[in-house]
């Protein structure tokens, strides 16, 4: 049975003693970053090594979210507008909207089937607040509104998978309000529960039934004054399962993040005990995967049937059509975005 992990590779491939650790640590899943894309060829053959060193069809997860979010880049990949161009055709136009974000995210999700990778780390269901940090949120976040980010966030997750790949929404229960990035500093949110639940967790709770989630890396001062989402049995159990109502499989935020502090172990330990079904250990050195694995458990119980409740809702087939011709419907349907 597979541990409670996600890893990646420090180079383009894996070394010897990394397949070595996959083999022996068994890892969950794997997770690709644009090291790991620079071509379609290359990142089928990655997949295909990385399952053989575990022995499974293990899940593999990349960031493709659209704009300056994407591990598989143009020119050598097809470039997807950043989230925020959906919310800007919104205002023009809903239904068209919500037509470009499906077919954009069917496009995504197209790209990653067909060269291995199953799993596509977005929507991003953030609702965005006048001080938040730009640079962690901006562009990245589907619209200004719940409503919106809500009914686009739907049109990804059903435009993913029709492409063939699996969505996870994030960052429980919502990164809209953090005024520092968290890959830099860990953010603190002094918003009421009124104010979180009506805004915040709004697109959460209305978008719970996704097969995959993964948790933000902030304080919620209204509910736990220690621990960020991801390390709180508070937020997990009384928000992310309890108001938001989310019973699938819930990945943590990168822990290598320097939001967190500690050692390596203690934060895969603490995440999972805190209710994280899955840690996701991200640009790990070997000496700091070999550490995380022992940290975490064998996949057990409640966790292990969300992971396999969450990959028994994969796609069994993936809408095909003529690539270059959907390309060219989602130009047109975003033009009006572009000279607004």
């Amino acid at each position: 049975m597979p541990r409670a992990l996600i890893l990646d590779c420090e180079g383009a491939r894996p070394t010897a003693d990394e397949k070595a650790l996959y083999r022996d640590a068994d890892p969950w899943g794997f997770i690709l970053f644009a090291r790991h894309c620079p071509s379609a060829d290359d990142i089928a053959a990655l997949c295909s090594e990385l399952r053989e060193s575990v022995g499974r069809e293990a899940p593999i997860l990349i960031d493709q979210e659209g704009g300056r979010v994407a591990r598989m880049k143009a020119p050598v990949f097809p470039a997807h507008p950043a989230p925020a161009m959906f919310g800007r055709l919104w205002k023009l136009d809903p239904s068209k909207a919500v037509e470009a974000a499906r077919l954009n995210a069917m496009l995504i999700g197209r790209m990653c089937s067909d060269i291995g990778v199953n799993i596509d780390c977005a929507p991003m269901l953030d609702v965005p607040q006048l001080d938040s940090d730009k640079t962690v949120i901006g562009d990245r976040a589907l619209a200004t509104h719940p409503d919106q980010v809500i009914a686009l966030g739907r049109a990804v997750i059903e435009g993913l998978m029709q492409g063939g790949a699996l969505p996870v929404i994030k960052h429980m229960p919502g990164h809209g309000r953090a005024t520092v990035d968290s890959h830099y500093g860990l953010p603190h949110v002094v918003a009421s529960k009124r104010d979180l639940a009506e805004t915040d967790f709004a697109p959460f709770r209305a978008l719970n039934d996704a097969p995959i989630g993964m948790t933000a890396h902030i304080v919620y001062e209204a509910y736990d004054r220690e621990h960020c989402a991801t390390m709180s049995k508070t937020i997990i159990a009384d928000v992310i399962r309890g108001d938001i109502g989310f019973d699938g499989l819930l990945l943590s935020d990168d822990l290598k993040m320097q939001a967190l502090g500690g050692p390596i172990g203690a934060r895969v330990s603490d995440c999972l005990a805190a209710g994280v079904d899955i840690a996701c250990c991200c640009n790990f050195s070997l000496a700091q995967m070999i550490e995380a694995a022992d940290a975490a458990p064998v996949l057990a119980g409640r966790a292990l049937e969300r992971a396999e409740k969450a990959l028994s809702r994969a796609p069994k087939s993936v809408l095909r059509g003529d690539t270059a011709r959907d390309y060219e419907r989602l130009a047109g349907l975003i033009k009006p975005a572009l000279v607004a």
